[in-house]
């Protein structure tokens, strides 16, 4: 690299400390060489000589053949003396010389020369606030401070680098920018909040770094930044720099409107994805981040669906997790391109009248070298007793919520993806391993409370810390809970006792639909309770109903593949649960390939089978759940009141042996909708049902209609009631009921522009 500038001359190799004397030389010099000095910017950059109007110039440069420091302050460079070959290199300068009045011209040992700013001149860079902020674990933003960020320090262009590492005895910052060498650029110590922090100029985005860490028993750590925005390629571990804030957003309406869109009276119909598997190339290599918002959003779009959720995209080591072990929580994989890529994508969903969800992973993270595994030497984001810090079944380590900056790290990020992403909302992940310290243990491998019991008191104050913050910060965004057990008040406010989550997975409705159609229809009648249970419940939470990639995976088969008989009944039986899930009270969730019921169950290194559209009858269950999103999103009966017990009304719930349900659903305005559910394979004739309304009923849905691949059996003409009363209803009408489908009619009152066309 050529200066431009007169060379240095000849190198002065030095003899033993090169004559260089105290206070030139600095105490414990010898550490600086052995990369334990563990404060640096003491003893390197510009210091007052005492007793001297003099000022000595300190640099460490491993492999540098001459310094000279070079200011305009100076009349000419003063060339500094090197401590026998050792890089260590030092010199006195006029007093009149300070801060970062001066660059350091370096002749390398291969001959090259380069202009270098000293990082040791410079002042530290986080403020007294962000620090206050950070020893409290109060900083929301932290982000903004620690990882690493392009900028300006005293008119210098670098990147400033800071980490939490608080027991470290040394930290250094280690890249291609300094050959990897951990003596080179080591950190400040921040006391006051454990974070190590460095400028340094002239690296930039695009540089690959880790942190060295020297931990308090002399161990050495290479360790992936966790603030880091962008990750090496997998199963490369580097973080990369990377320059926020240079995307132009072009979703400002979706925004504004963002709210009201997602009140809990408006549809919400998500189609779960894993961007790895909806679609590859005929290689076999991903779709882009790019590639996925040009296909898939025309895709979400045509079919109705309001939201898409994503697998996790937080960078992780191994695919094979799906991503629910991650390692780098602030970058998004680097599988399918860069931060600005996926930005493009939630863009490209937002113009288009999509949300995005993420599937976030607060519970747990894997025990890989580079990660936050015994970060800086210490459990420092996980429990010591792994009675408390790990997980059994997944192998990996729980996150210690109790300490308040790993509460900070984690409620930090997510904002962040909320804020720097305009995600709309986040599903976590297995809180009810989060919320048990018993989860999935046995009797002898857990901790009790201060009480005695097993709730993870700390676990719950941080849920609730989360979505007080986040509904703070991010008004109308959706947090949903994966929690699968009878934990109390999930969707409720925190001031009530709640947690504070909007929406939380209605396991109980997915395993007992599950299970109800995986028997044979003869036996359907001894089962019954597993359809007329769940309106007992149903209320007691803001529910979503899922059929997610946890069913469709590891031996369970497709959704096709769970339903008994032939190939027609499998079908049809398909389309009704597909109905029986649209119909029901809750929001919906459809994990993909399930919307044209594939065959195989999913495999995530490979595409979705969407060779099976070629089929019509495949294409008909695509069309189904098109006109079922389109229903139930257009019909204000059908979402409006999907978490109130006032949208929802048995009308027959005890014919058990013809396997027969019916219900009614309506909403805050006039009409309402009747669901008749078929279970079994026969077609009911003059099926009678008492309604609340006289009049003429349309038929808006017929599972079995032929566009669907059914048989065509229903009620194209509409039935309209007789005087006769029945259970309980003043009137009464005798529909069709077509084998294992529904049937959904409206109402006299209904408006005819609703919700149909």
């Amino acid at each position: 690299m050529s200066s431009g500038h007169t060379p240095l001359g000849p190198a002065d190799p030095g003899r033993g400390s090169g004559g260089l004397s105290e206070p030139l030389l600095p105490a414990g010099w010898e550490a600086l060489l052995e990369g334990r000095h563990g404060d640096p910017f003491a003893v390197l950059g510009c210091h007052q000589l005492p007793g001297s109007s003099q000022r000595v110039v300190r640099a460490f440069l491993p492999g540098a053949r001459a310094v000279r420091v070079v200011s305009v302050v100076l009349r000419e460079p003063v060339r500094l003396q090197q401590v026998a070959r050792s890089g260590l290199f030092a010199g006195p300068v006029p007093g009149a010389l300070g801060g970062a009045d001066y660059r350091l011209w370096v002749q390398w040992e291969d001959g090259t020369e380069q202009d270098l700013a000293d990082p040791y001149s410079l002042p530290p860079r986080l403020g007294e606030l962000d620090v206050y902020l950070l020893a409290e674990g109060e900083h929301l933003r932290a982000w903004n401070v620690l990882g690493a960020h392009p900028g300006r320090q005293a008119g210098l262009a670098g990147t400033g680098f800071a980490v939490w590492a608080p027991t470290a005895r040394r930290v250094s910052v280690v890249g291609d920018f300094n050959s990897w060498d951990g003596r080179r650029h080591v950190m400040r110590l921040r006391p006051e909040c454990g974070i190590w922090e460095i400028f340094l100029p002239e690296v930039g985005p695009g540089s690959v770094y880790k942190y060295e860490i020297l931990t308090a028993d002399g161990e050495l750590l290479l360790k992936a930044d966790p603030y880091a925005r962008r990750a090496e390629m997998p199963p490369a571990t580097a973080s990369l720099i990377w320059a926020d804030g240079r995307y132009g957003w072009s979703d400002g309406a979706w925004l504004a409107g963002r709210e009201q869109r997602q009140a809990r009276e408006r549809p919400i119909s998500i189609y779960e994805i894993h961007a790895g598997s909806w679609r590859r190339h005929p290689d076999g290599s991903w779709f882009s981040y790019r590639e996925l918002a040009e296909h898939l959003v025309p895709y979400v779009q045509e079919l109705g669906f309001t939201h898409i959720e994503l697998l996790p995209i937080t960078e992780h080591p191994f695919s094979g997790s799906w991503g629910y072990q991650p390692s780098g929580l602030f970058a998004p994989t680097a599988r399918f391109g860069s931060p600005d890529d996926f930005r493009y994508l939630v863009d490209c969903c937002h113009q288009a009248g999509i949300g995005v969800l993420l599937d976030w992973v607060p519970g747990h993270f894997p025990d890989d070298a580079h990660g936050l595994a015994r970060f800086d030497g210490s459990c420092l984001y996980e429990h010591q007793d792994e009675r408390q810090g790990r997980h059994r079944d997944w192998g990996t380590l729980i996150y210690n919520f109790g300490r308040r900056e790993v509460r900070n790290f984690l409620i930090g990020n997510a904002l962040y993806w909320l804020k720097e992403y305009h995600l709309d909302g986040l599903r976590i992940d297995a809180v009810a391993s989060m919320l048990y310290l018993d989860y999935s243990r046995e009797p002898d491998d857990w901790v009790p409370n201060i009480h005695g019991d097993n709730r993870n008191l700390e676990a719950v104050e941080f849920l609730r810390r989360l979505n007080l913050a986040v509904h703070a910060e991010c008004p109308g965004v959706l947090m949903i809970a994966e929690e699968s057990t009878s934990w109390p008040l999930v969707s409720r406010p925190p001031e009530h006792g709640g947690l504070g989550f909007g929406y939380k997975w209605n396991m109980g409705w997915m395993n007992d639909t599950l299970h109800y159609f995986g028997l044979d229809p003869v036996y359907r009648r001894h089962h019954h309770q597993d359809l007329t249970f769940g309106p007992i419940y149903a209320f007691s939470e803001n529910f979503v109903l899922p059929i997610s990639h946890d069913e469709v995976v590891h031996g369970k088969g497709s959704l096709l593949g769970k339903m008994p008989g032939d190939r027609w009944r499998q079908l049809a039986q398909v389309r009704l649960a597909l109905a029986w899930q649209y119909t029901y009270p809750g929001k919906k969730l459809l994990f993909m390939g399930c919307e044209f019921a594939q065959q195989q169950e999913w495999n995530h290194d490979a595409e979705l089978d969407w060779g099976a559209l070629s089929n019509p009858e495949h294409a008909g269950i695509q069309r189904l759940v098109s006109d079922c999103n389109r229903v139930y999103c257009g019909l204000e009966a059908l979402h409006a009141r999907d978490c109130q017990g006032e949208g929802f009304a048995w009308l027959s719930c005890d014919d058990a042996d013809r396997n027969v349900v019916i219900f009614v659903r309506g909403g805050h305005g006039p009409g309402f909708v009747v669901v008749a559910c078929n279970f079994s394979p026969v077609v009911l004739e003059q099926y009678r049902v008492g309604v609340p309304l006289a009049g003429t009923y349309r038929e808006l849905l017929n599972t079995d209609a032929r566009d669907y691949g059914g048989s065509g059996v229903g009620n194209l003409g509409g039935v309209t009631t007789d005087e006769q009363p029945w259970n309980g209803q003043g009137q009464s009408l005798a529909m069709t009921l077509p084998p294992l489908a529904a049937v959904v009619l409206a109402s006299p009152d209904l408006p005819l522009d609703t919700g149909h066309g």
